[in-house]
């Protein structure tokens, strides 16, 4: 058990100490005996007051009386001591600007970091991790562990003949936040999967190993899911999966086992362009191969193939859906778009197979305008005159010219005669950018016209032209949207006024997204005696909606019994006529109105969930899928890594580093906490892990607090012994090929830690959080110090580096780049040897021969299946460099809206700590953002507006 997790078990009654607010279970291993408490609840203002000038220090001389270092050190590595950030002052970091006078009294930042440590002291003690749990994972470890030994062990001996192999070479250890000393509760358990004896390594490219776990795991009962597709291969285990769950996973290994594939959007991210006016199973776009099928698997990657590929935009379909479809054609066709990071290795294949798909992509237009206005400016019907060319950039040229035949037909124009101007200057200049073709640059010209589409589409009378309801835009806020541009024009001809209400009706009703409700709103406004306003129109429309959504969600029976009869009265009162109340306001006049009884049918839907948050109603998460594994109910959950040798690393050098301070582990919780409520945790989903976060809080304690927290363990690491041999380098200098060294003697670290000598830093708790939100909040200088905050666009976090930042510029983080990763990491499935008849042969161990193969004991693999690869984007919005695989960023998965996310976050907790201050503070910091919206107002006040429930109240 100890050697698997940093919390030793005691079986003795556990007693906490008064003495020590934040004991955890697991503190006499992984932190020093120093007590946090004084931290806590000594002065506010500590004695070396951190909003003083910190130029001034001046260290002690440290002790260094271990046996293990080869004489005492002269000092703290470079990034540890003063002299080091007065070197980079003039850096490109530019640190310090030691004119800017503090910006808070004294007072101000004692009350901030007191309101930091109350919080603390709430929360950490709930967060930790607490012995049962660690009880309950660490029986799963040993019970998983035991299959993993039973299951190797077979297929080594009997299927490798390997008779000398050692099952307990086979080991599952623990690795991540519970082996680091950084667990909170729930926390997941990370295991590394080691068969050092194994022939063929787990996490080799074709390896049986991960495949014959899974099958031997949900055997066992266990919900296993291996994930192929990831970084490294991973299996993802719950201890008691529910039934419906465990089901599909099943199905899964079947549909694996038998060759059955799926179309996989892991890949297709971008693809989520949805098909307006288009029913939800509409399949009006086609792919078409030389032998007339529409199945795009007919695609060849070979120019060749793409003789005769052909695309037909379907008569319903949106030109984004049609742009859609011709970037899988390009995919299954073996080619890629031409972006900034790899054009300029695209060979002349590469540019070929592009060019075909650009040229079948205009030839399939439904819109023989539109394919002719393109052919005006560019050969792309021709194959005997190559180009260079993005498909971005052909769809770009595609809309702009779409969007300048609609605005050319309007009736009407701005109301503003510079907005007037301003539009035809960018026709202008959109037809000059057509003019000028790809050129030798054809990323550049796609930037450009990007550039000239985004003009064009800024006039109000382009908006309005274009006018369309979102899939997943509630009426509500469609209305919003094209009144704001209605109110900004004006009829081309005056004499034509009256017909101008018609004209916006028509336009706000032909850009309704669904079918069904658009034509009963038209029917609406058919057969009404009166000219309808337009509010009246939206209104009819939110009835209408509602009625539909309310039905998709009862064909869902996702509504309690109890409620069904009345869900399905209010349908048909949704769907009744509208009256006109005769109110002093148009617009205010035409609602559904309500008697007695229908007044009590309305007062029963209130309390009914919102249709409109139902998942039918919601836009499909591409991050969840049936097979995801629920948050709870489903006993211990774990992963599996096929690779993780470097992670091991990675806890060993955490695990060190929360043992140099009792404030580190604190300090790495409480942000974990918070990034948690705050919904900035999950790398899955565009934001960043939780690793991430450790890095952030290591970062700041070890280059930035000032005297620094903890010491810079990487550049404190030993000197390598002479004549090493290679053999006994790997895992403590080297490993995998990257360099691991740092100082990891853990004893070493905690006898220091206890006795006060690896810092002279005695800021509390409060005061270092404190800083660790302002300087991560902005990149201006910080109140505290000189010193500069963190410049999110420019700088690489770099725990290893002396000063801890790198610029994105030194190590090529420019610019996102899409790389091929081979995968096929686990056997292919089983085919039968039908299937083809030049199929490679391998020998099939026990649970990976289907039945129609049992006989010859033999599973034929397509090599297609090992030869896989999958695009990786290497994103570089937020850069945090891995300490040992430096090519590694760990915030590669923190996309646009990820990074918008995390910095508005720290903003937002830098603006609730500085209101402490002046005593003004009345947001919480810790504030869970699920529970943030107003669930049942919007629902509420669209009950209102229906059935002018607001006009009742105001009489």
């Amino acid at each position: 058990m100890n050697l698997q997790f940093t919390i030793p078990i005691d079986p003795r009654p556990q007693e906490s100490s008064p003495s020590r607010p934040y004991q955890s279970p697991n503190a006499q291993y992984s932190r020093p005996s120093q007590s946090y408490h004084r931290h806590l609840h000594s002065n506010s203002a500590p004695r070396s007051m951190h909003h003083e000038g910190r130029s001034n220090y001046s260290y002690a001389p440290n002790p260094w009386n271990s046996p293990s270092h080869h004489g005492p050190p002269p000092d703290f590595p470079p990034n540890q001591s003063q002299g080091s950030y007065e070197q980079r002052r003039n850096g490109p970091s530019q640190l310090y600007n030691h004119r800017r006078p503090p910006a808070f009294r004294p007072e101000d930042i004692a009350a901030q970091a007191a309101l930091l440590d109350q919080l603390c002291f709430k929360v950490v003690p709930d967060s930790e991790i607490e012995f049962s749990e660690i009880k309950e994972k660490e029986a799963f470890r040993c019970r998983i562990e035991a299959i993993s030994r039973e299951v190797i062990t077979r297929h080594e001996i009997g299927i490798n003949s390997s008779v000398k192999f050692d099952p307990f070479s086979v080991e599952l250890k623990c690795f991540g936040s519970l082996s680091s000393g950084f667990a909170t509760k729930a926390s997941d358990m990370d295991l590394g999967l080691l068969s050092p004896m194994s022939p063929v390594a787990p996490d080799a490219a074709g390896s049986v190993i991960p495949r014959l776990l899974e099958m031997a795991f949900l055997d066992a009962g266990i919900g296993a899911r291996l994930l192929t597709r990831t970084r490294v291969p991973i299996i993802k285990l719950c201890q008691s999966p529910p039934e419906k769950l465990y089901k599909d996973l099943l199905d899964e290994r079947f549909k694996w086992e038998n060759g059955i594939d799926e179309e996989d959007h892991e890949n297709h991210e971008e693809d989520d362009h949805e098909q307006h006016h288009a029913s939800y199973e509409n399949d009006g776009d086609q792919l078409h191969a030389e032998d007339g099928s529409s199945s795009a698997t007919a695609l060849a990657a070979t120019t060749e193939g793409l003789e005769s590929l052909e695309l037909r935009q379907g008569p319903n379909n949106s030109l984004s859906s049609y742009y859609s479809l011709a970037k899988r054609a390009l995919r299954r066709a073996g080619g890629r778009d031409a972006t900034m990071s790899n054009w300029r290795v695209f060979t002349d294949q590469d540019w070929d197979i592009l060019d075909r798909v650009c040229q079948a992509f205009v030839a399939g237009l439904a819109n023989t305008e539109l394919r002719e206005q393109l052919l005006e400016y560019s050969p792309l019907l021709s194959s005997d005159i190559p180009s260079r060319r993005s498909l971005l950039g052909v769809y770009t040229q595609a809309e702009g010219e779409q969007v300048i035949r609609v605005w050319s037909k309007r009736a009407i124009t701005e109301r503003r005669q510079a907005q007037h101007v301003f539009m035809e200057s960018s026709i202008k200049l959109w037809r000059e950018l057509q003019s000028q073709g790809f050129g030798m640059d054809p990323v550049y010209h796609t930037k450009q016209l990007q550039v000239g589409l985004d003009r064009l589409k800024k006039a109000p009378s382009v908006q309005f032209a274009t006018l369309e309801q979102g899939q997943h835009e509630t009426p509500a806020q469609y209305f919003a949207r094209a009144q704001g541009i209605i109110d900004s024009l004006q009829p081309m001809n005056p004499g034509l006024a009256s017909s101008w209400q018609d004209a916006t009706i028509r336009q706000y009703v032909v850009g309704i997204y669904q079918e069904e409700i658009r034509n009963l709103v038209q029917e609406s406004i058919d057969s009404s005696n009166e000219t309808l306003p337009i509010k009246a129109i939206s209104r009819r429309h939110e009835s209408l909606h509602l009625a539909w959504e309310l039905e998709r969600a009862l064909k869902k029976e996702l509504y309690e019994a109890t409620y069904v009869a009345d869900v399905r009265a209010y349908i048909d009162l949704l769907r009744s006529p509208a009256q006109n109340l005769q109110t002093q306001s148009p617009d205010d006049a035409f609602v559904i109105p309500l008697n007695a009884e229908s007044s009590a049918l309305v007062n029963r839907i209130r309390m009914i969930p919102d249709p409109h948050r139902m998942a039918p109603n919601q836009p499909k998460d591409r991050y969840r899928d049936r097979l995801e594994f629920p948050k709870t109910g489903a006993g211990v959950q774990c992963d599996i890594n096929f690779s993780a040798h470097l992670a091991l690393q990675n806890t060993l050098l955490l695990r060190c580093y929360s043992h140099t301070d009792p404030r580190v582990r604190p300090m790495v919780l409480f942000v974990k906490h918070w990034a948690k409520t705050r919904g900035i945790n999950s790398g899955y989903r565009g934001t960043l892990s939780s690793y991430g976060y450790v890095l952030m809080v290591l970062h700041y304690l070890v280059n930035v607090a000032q005297p620094f927290v903890s010491p810079n363990l990487q550049q404190l690491a030993p000197p390598s012994p002479p004549y090493m041999p290679p053999e006994a380098m790997e895992g403590t200098i080297m490993c995998r090929g990257y360099n691991v060294q740092f100082w990891r003697n853990e004893n070493e670290i905690l006898q220091l830690a206890q006795t006060n000598q690896l810092n002279h830093n005695t800021e509390s708790l409060g005061h270092l959080l404190r800083g660790f939100f302002e300087y991560y909040a902005h990149s201006g200088s910080m109140s505290f110090s000189t010193m500069k905050g963190f410049d999110w666009g420019r700088d690489v976090l770099s725990l290893r580096s002396p000063g801890g930042l790198l610029t994105k510029q030194s190590k090529g983080w420019t610019g996102a780049k899409t790389v091929l990763e081979p995968q096929g990491s686990g056997s292919a499935p089983p085919h039968p040897p039908s299937t083809s008849s030049s199929s490679q042969t391998v020998s099939a161990p026990p649970g990976l021969t289907p039945p129609n193969t049992a006989e010859s004991g033999k599973q034929t693999s397509p090599p297609n299946k090992l030869g896989e690869v999958k695009e990786v984007r290497h994103r570089y919005l937020f850069a945090v460099e891995d300490p040992f695989e430096l090519d590694h960023n760990v915030a590669r998965t923190v996309t646009h809206n990820g990074i918008v996310s995390i910095r508005d976050e720290f903003r937002r907790a830098w603006r609730v700590i500085k209101a402490a201050g002046n005593g003004n503070s009345q947001e919480d910091l810790l504030r869970d953002i699920n529970n943030e919206e107003d669930l049942s107002g919007p629902f509420l006040r669209l009950l209102d507006d229906i059935h002018g429930i607001w006009s009742a109240k105001s009489k």
